[in-house]
């Protein structure tokens, strides 16, 4: 029966019929659901139809099956390319060609990713830069206009989320009550988020939003509770997302505490038709960024910068816990000694602490 399916629609599918396609792979997989080449084949036709992020699902859920499969870093490189997620798309690409070596589809496609990220180097923003954590009472919260809540079409999800974000990092919550981890996966990509719930005996759940803007994968972490399904994405830029998903007309982000974006020399960018030293670059970037002379107060900025950024959670608890309560008078980063008792104010020598009345 599988079989049959398939063959209908490999026949669909090169007569044009994306839809009809992708229809039948969809009932093919309820049939074989750890087919990886399902997977990688119903991601083409996803491609075709423009469903980019429902493309990039289905490479990642192919090569999680068989991570020896060309086609499914195929599919992910070239969906995330059109996502304009060229770091993803080169990872997978390069990934995908050590499986096909001398593929020249692979070859082409990696060449056009590392045109596009040194397009995108040379097309940098002036920098954004933090000033000192001025967060609220409510320790991870803003305020009501950076806090939305969402329920999801019926139709298409069952579980209700909402978000809310911090200068750095961006809390989705998706309200699943006793679903068990093992039946939980999450996927970060530069802009993309990816979640599945497959239960077994039900329909299984995916939420695969292109995202407001841009993450760092690499930090981006999740829990699975007991009443919830808690995910943190860390951003790359500290600005307030006004959607959790991406949009062509969205509205523009503000930037949170920034101070004045500071200018400063860009390095001269190897061309785009060659090849890219990265190390290089990246090295250069970074001796550029130590050798920068700040004034007093940005430099005593981006010292607490630097240590609320390699903190771990409990320093940064205690940072911001210590800095509310003492009306910025006081920055520890030792839970242990602010946790369990109010932090008192303590002005500096010739200075007295007032309370404002209203």
């Amino acid at each position: 029966m599988a079989a049959d399916l398939v063959k209908r629609a490999k026949e669909a599918f090169f007569e044009d019929g994306f839809e009809l396609a992708l229809d039948l792979y969809s009932q093919a997989l309820e049939l074989d659901p750890k087919n990886a080449d399902l997977y990688a084949d119903r991601a083409q036709a996803n491609i075709k139809l423009k469903n980019f992020t429902e493309a990039v699902a289905d490479a990642n859920r192919a090569f999680e099956l068989d991570p020896s499969l060309p086609k499914a870093y195929l599919r992910k490189g070239t969906a995330c390319i059109k996502l304009e997620e060229y770091q993803t798309a080169k990872a997978a690409l390069e990934a995908g060609s050590s499986l096909a070596p001398g593929d020249s589809r692979f070859i082409r496609l990696i060449k056009e990713c590392e045109e596009q990220i040194t397009d995108e180097i040379r097309n940098l923003p002036e920098k954004v830069t933090p000033s000192a954590i001025t967060p609220s009472k409510d320790v991870g919260h803003t305020d009501d206009t950076s806090y939305q809540s969402t329920i999801v079409s019926p139709s298409k999800l069952k579980f209700r989320h909402e978000f809310y974000n911090t200068s750095i990092e961006l809390v989705l919550t998706i309200f699943a009550k006793g679903i068990p981890a093992e039946c939980v996966n999450v996927d970060f990509g530069e802009q993309i988020l990816s979640v599945s719930i497959n239960i077994p005996g039900e329909e299984t759940y995916h939420f695969q939003p292109r995202l407001f803007a841009k993450i760092i994968p690499e930090k981006c972490k999740y829990q699975v509770l007991s009443s919830k399904i808690e995910i943190r994405l860390f951003k790359a830029e500290a600005i307030t997302w006004t959607s959790l998903e991406f949009g062509k007309e969205k509205a523009l982000p503000q930037k949170i505490n920034a101070s004045p974006a500071v200018k400063f020399q860009r390095p001269s960018y190897p061309s785009s038709k060659s090849k890219v030293d990265w190390d290089k670059l990246e090295a250069q970037v970074k001796k550029e960024e130590k050798e920068e002379t700040l004034d007093s107060d940005a430099a005593l900025n981006k010292l607490f910068r630097d240590i609320y950024r390699d903190a771990d959670e409990d320093m940064r608890r205690a940072m911001i816990k210590s800095f509310v309560e003492s009306n910025g008078t006081v920055l520890s980063t030792n839970w242990k000694d602010v946790g369990s008792k109010k932090v008192a104010g303590s002005p500096p020598d010739g200075m007295e602490l007032k309370k404002w009345e209203y």
